[in-house]
């Protein structure tokens, strides 16, 4: 590592005659470069959180970096409460949430953008810009014409700063709930500049020009938190070394890894048989340092594929036997430059542990201080690294260059539990009442609530009943996203008596991660792969795969759960397709009331999304009869008979009665329109007699209409079955 203290090399470079303006001109860089005082350069640490705390300094940051920030402002918990439950005898619960306002600063220069923000480990914003929790962010990108912000404006009032030459963000009602209703630590990444690193952009003002001529090639983030240029330069020297040169009127730092195309040739030792240094007779004396310990093994570093996670590479790959020395290296680099970096250090600082003392008569103007020169009867390349001028010439201190370039080897970043970063998009709601069960209150509505999202990154929504125009809560639709897409091709009607394998229809999936599972004949039996297809329940034994959201559909068990009636209906293309799983949200019958429609709203939908609930009174409807009968009897009478079903009995047993769930048994027969029949009667057991003159008077009056029986619900009537044409 080279000390940079440009007063030295000032003097060195004006020799006995300038330097006093050398050493001027040196000190005048030691002031705005090195500072005074105690000097602590930057340090690699793992991953810090946000604080709060007076006097900690804010870093500057040069191209991307992920930093913690200081909380420099913050408002008192706001708290919100939420009821739910309650009613038929059940009791209420009141949650509790929380939400906070802050700002955070982050850069004590200006910075480009903000990218990913990590809370508790957890990602809060998205590399696309969208928050991933409830909240609104502004970001404040440190120029000297920002204004202040509006909300610390309210609170503070005239006393607001506008922070100017500070970034800074500032987060609004950021909901807490997922934090444990506390702010969570938080982790900013930082996109200060565009590209890599850039040595001349972290150059301090100066009175006189600097010219910086040394790129950091794939160092792509790096941060100051506090003390002197010269500090910083110190550390990028370990694994970018660098030659700083302070002759003439500006100052120049190069590549110190750079050798010239001709490098000049040393004139012979000479000898000083009066001097009491080295080699009076020669004029030359080399050496080597026997001790390992300064070559680094490795280096420490942030890594960019591992959402700047610290790393570690070793030189060559492998580790050595012994004590070694790692190089902290506050920087944001891929592995495999990081092992590359690694590597060339320890081939330096291997060949440098060879020196040469070689003393000249006078020095040639051309030479300056860092430079390559070759060395007569040697090989390879040397660096002058200090000089001494004495009376009979000048004394050089030679450093031995790499002999080639470092050995490349492999780099495996390793892996790392990384937070997945998915894009929240628009909540899609489904809304649709199905038949009673079984399973629950009969007098109960069974409302679901089909909420979901093109993407996996949807964090669920709010539901509530919409009431009048006006919004009621009535819950939350959870993060799992229900399978829901529409029919590609038309689905044929069906009179849903057999298993139909010839029936084949594609379905378009909202998202392309929905998968469609296949089942076998006894899975569908036990209620496998039930869909709703606008308000007929099917169920499918084969699903295939044809691109990434189309699917083919075939083996239908069709008008399940007493839906047979829709069966009867074609159903074209664009027809609501729902997967009947456990992604649809059950709804509370109390809080709906008498709602027809269902509104939410997620994190990133910016109105309420509104759905009609489809079948509106399935649940309490009772189910249709069936197996209508006639017989003639030797009397000439006619027997009308059917079998009952029951709401709730979607199994059907046999040598089992069918249970009436309601609170009587009766049934409406009837001629003509089912709403308003012409003739009618009602029945208490699922069969009726006409006489022979009832049934000559019905010929003579309603010859050609459909005579039919509906069973009678406590709170509405079934469809109605055909049990005969009047002829």
């Amino acid at each position: 590592m080279a000390t940079i203290l440009f007063s030295a090399v000032g003097t060195a470079i004006g020799g006995p005659i300038g330097g006093t303006i050398g050493a001027l001109l040196g000190n005048a860089f030691d002031q705005k470069v090195s500072g005074s005082g105690r000097r602590e350069g930057p340090r690699l640490q793992e991953l810090r959180v946000t604080t709060s705390s007076y006097g900690t300094p804010i870093a500057r940051h040069y191209g991307k970096v992920r930093t913690p920030g200081s909380v420099i402002w913050a408002t008192d918990l706001v708290e919100n409460s939420e009821k739910s439950g309650g009613g038929k005898g059940r009791p209420s619960t009141t949650t509790y949430n929380y939400s906070v306002s802050f700002a955070v600063a982050l850069a004590s220069r200006p910075i480009k953008d903000i990218g990913r923000i990590w809370a508790d480990g957890n990602l809060l914003r998205g590399a696309g810009g969208d928050l991933k929790f409830g909240g609104e962010l502004r970001i404040y990108r440190g120029h000297g014409d920002q204004q202040p912000d509006p909300l610390i404006d309210s609170a503070l009032g005239g006393s607001c700063p506008a922070f100017r030459g500070l970034a800074y963000c500032v987060f609004e009602s950021l909901q807490l709930a997922d934090f444990g209703n506390r702010i969570p630590t938080l982790t900013f990444e930082i996109i200060a500049d565009d590209g890599d690193v850039s040595l001349s952009r972290m150059m301090p003002r100066m009175d006189r020009p600097a010219n910086v001529e040394r790129p950091l090639h794939t160092l792509q983030g790096f941060s100051e938190d506090g003390g002197s240029f010269a500090s910083s330069l110190a550390v990028i020297d370990e694994v970018y070394p660098l030659i700083c040169n302070a002759s003439g009127n500006n100052l120049t730092i190069g590549d110190a890894e750079a050798i010239p195309a001709n490098p000049p040739l040393l004139p012979e030792a000479a000898a000083d048989p009066r001097s009491e240094s080295f080699a009076s007779v020669s004029g030359e004396s080399s050496r080597r340092q026997p001790d390992l310990r300064d070559i680094p093994e490795g280096i420490r570093y942030y890594d960019t594929t591992r959402d700047f996670q610290a790393g570690l590479q070793r030189a060559g790959g492998r580790a050595r036997a012994g004590r070694s020395r790692i190089i902290e290296f506050p920087g944001a680099l891929e592995a495999e430059n990081a092992r590359d970096l690694a590597s060339k250090a320890a081939e330096r600082a291997s060949w440098a542990r060879e020196s040469l003392s070689w003393r000249v008569a006078e020095l040639d103007p051309g030479l300056e201080p860092g430079q390559v020169v070759r060395v007569p009867g040697r090989k390879g390349y040397w660096r002058i690294i200090n000089w001494e001028w004495r009376e009979s010439g000048v004394e050089l201190e030679l450093q031995r260059m790499p002999h080639g370039p470092a050995r490349s080897t492999i780099a495996d970043a390793g892996q790392s539990l990384t937070t997945p970063d998915m894009m929240a998009t628009p909540t899609v709601l489904r809304a649709y009442e199905l038949p009673w069960d079984g399973k629950g209150p009969a007098e109960q509505r069974q409302v679901f609530a089909a909420a979901s999202s093109s993407t996996a990154g949807w964090t669920g929504s709010a539901l509530y009943a919409v009431e009048e125009g006006s919004l009621a809560p009535i819950g939350q639709s959870g993060r799992q996203r229900s399978v829901i897409g529409q029919l590609e091709s038309d689905l044929p009607p069906s009179d849903a008596s057999l298993l139909d394998r010839g029936i084949e229809v594609d379905v378009t999936l909202l998202s392309a991660d929905f998968q469609l599972p296949e089942a076998t004949i006894a899975g569908l039996a036990k209620g496998a792969n039930r869909a709703l297809i606008g308000e007929e329940i099917v169920q499918f034994a084969s699903a295939t795969r044809l691109d990434e959201v189309t699917w083919r559909l075939s083996h239908f068990l069709r008008g399940r759960g007493g839906t047979e009636g829709y069966a009867l209906a074609p159903k074209p293309a664009g027809t609501p397709f729902i997967l009947l799983g456990d992604e649809p949200v059950p709804l509370d019958d109390a809080k709906l009331g008498l709602s027809t429609a269902v509104a939410a709203t997620g994190l990133v939908d910016a109105d309420p999304v509104v759905a009609q609930i489809a079948g509106l009174g399935a649940s309490l409807r009772p189910l249709c009869p069936v197996h209508p009968r006639m017989q003639l009897k030797t009397d000439g009478s006619i027997a009308l008979s059917w079998t009952r079903r029951a709401r709730g009995a979607w199994e059907w047993r046999d040598g089992v009665e069918v249970p009436i769930n309601e609170q009587a048994e009766k049934y409406l027969v009837g001629i003509g329109d089912t709403a308003s029949p012409a003739v009618r009667w009602e029945v208490t057991e699922p069969c009726l007699n006409l006489s022979v003159p009832d049934f000559e008077a019905l010929q003579s009056s309603h010859a050609g209409q459909v005579l039919w029986v509906r069973q009678v619900g406590n709170h509405a009537s079934s469809a109605a079955l055909h049990l005969l044409t009047i002829s």
